[in-house]
């Protein structure tokens, strides 16, 4: 498709250009405007074996790396208190943050005691949908997304996760027992793996179906450049000419048969799917939104590789757990680099991040920026109307059509590429043993 083609090239020149690492001698993060909300990012990245795809910040676990990683990274949560901030929200992601699941614990109930968390967000693998986790998560955790990629066996053992975590058969059954547990119980998938043919992508759809889970978040195959030779090596080169065809199918029929509708451009809710305070099913409450950065524009990050977005300005954590550790236990944080959004920068981001949320709002943009959308983005509104993105036009708001949907993936794909590219920046700076352990 020549619209996807052009926009695949127009964001990866744009992310090029701002998304480049430049050293900060700042100890900590600026103070929070008291009018805006935040969500608050923890990034845990022990992993029991590293996939090959994954461009997160990730270590084979070891207690003894772990443990003072959990500990430090609470002395930072409260580095944020002694800032001013406050959270209603907290995401936690990896890596694995189930790994160690007492600490965890520990760490999200001194967040819930420190701040006014009203939800938190959790990943884990298949493995530990078992009982003992969940009995530890429930009421801790209302939305647990588990990393699922695909329940065909052929592609599992491919990516060396057949035996980490079972047939596809197991994981299904295990999402059913664990999704009780949780307002949102949400099966990540990722789809145009290079063997995936349109029958195995219909049946994944099936078994999502089928699973019970309550959300569903279906991604593109992407990968930084750091990690593409492994990828070609495992699972082999991906061919994007056959991602709109693949997107239209899952959007067929995860919302064609009524079951789910889209929660974001890549993410589909269950209707009817919602669960109580206590983290039990009631069907009374809104389900949770997949990606953070559609409710919450800025958001400080803490953990070793966590990146955070604040007005302006993004700062990436040290990927070295020494260097890490060193930071906290000394009182300050742990940047190694951080980047610098222009305006335009900052009014493409919202223009994404809305669109990808399904909804821009076009009064709020011109409150926020001085500047419609139009007068701010001639090129991209040029653009994505030519290519018959918008359903609704209007002078209030912008909502997609299918293919709009589609290019805002495409946009989304290209951006976290983007993002990975910023990581591989951060991991190049890794040395001695630590630079083994990920390399080799």
């Amino acid at each position: 498709m020549l619209s996807e083609r052009l926009l695949t090239q127009a964001v990866k020149i744009c992310t090029d250009s701002y998304l480049k690492l430049e050293p900060t001698d700042e100890r900590r993060l600026p103070a929070p405007d008291p009018d805006k909300p935040y969500m608050l990012y923890m990034h845990v990245p022990f992993c029991e074996r590293l996939c090959p795809y994954c461009s997160f910040n990730r270590f084979p676990f070891s207690e003894d790396r772990a443990k003072p990683y959990f500990a430090n990274m609470r002395k930072e949560m409260l580095m944020l208190k002694e800032l001013g901030y406050d959270f209603e929200s907290v995401y936690i992601g990896g890596g694995t943050p189930t790994i160690m699941i007492d600490e965890l614990c520990e760490t999200i109930d001194l967040a819930r005691d420190t701040f006014n968390i009203k939800e938190v967000s959790s990943e884990t693998n298949p493995n530990h949908l078992t009982r003992p986790y969940l009995e530890k998560l429930k009421g801790r955790v209302q939305r647990l997304s588990v990393g699922v990629q695909s329940f065909d066996d052929g592609l599992l053992k491919q990516m060396d996760r057949y035996d980490k975590y079972g047939s596809g058969q197991e994981i299904m059954e295990r999402i059913a027992e664990a999704s009780p547990y949780f307002v949102s119980m949400n099966a990540d998938m990722i789809f145009n793996f290079p063997a995936q043919t349109e029958d195995i992508l219909i049946s994944d759809i099936e078994h999502v179906v089928a699973s019970g889970a309550s959300q569903a978040t279906f991604y593109p195959l992407m990968a930084s450049p750091s990690v593409q030779r492994s990828l070609a090596n495992t699972v082999g080169r991906v061919d994007y000419s056959r991602e709109y065809q693949f997107y239209k199918i899952i959007c067929e029929l995860m919302v064609g048969t009524d079951a789910f509708e889209f929660g974001s451009a890549w993410t589909f809710n269950r209707r009817g799917a919602a669960a109580g305070s206590d983290g039990f099913a009631t069907g009374d409450q809104a389900p949770m939104i997949d990606e953070y950065v559609v409710d919450y524009e800025e958001y400080p990050a803490i953990g070793s590789g966590g990146i955070t977005y604040l007005g302006s300005n993004l700062y990436v954590n040290t990927f070295s757990l020494k260097e890490y550790n060193e930071a906290i236990e000394s009182g300050r944080m742990s940047f190694m680099g951080s980047t610098h959004f222009s305006l335009h920068d900052r009014m493409r981001y919202r223009f994404m991040m809305q669109l990808f949320g399904l909804r821009l709002d076009k009064v709020k943009f011109k409150q926020d920026f001085g500047t419609s959308v139009e007068q701010g983005l001639p090129l991209e509104m040029m653009f994505m109307r030519a290519a018959g993105a918008f359903d609704v036009d209007d002078d209030v708001e912008l909502t997609l059509t299918e293919k709009g949907r589609y290019l805002v993936v495409v946009m989304m794909r290209q951006f976290f590429i983007g993002v990975n590219s910023l990581r591989d920046q951060a991991r190049a700076a890794l040395c001695g043993e630590e630079r083994q352990l990920l390399f080799g």
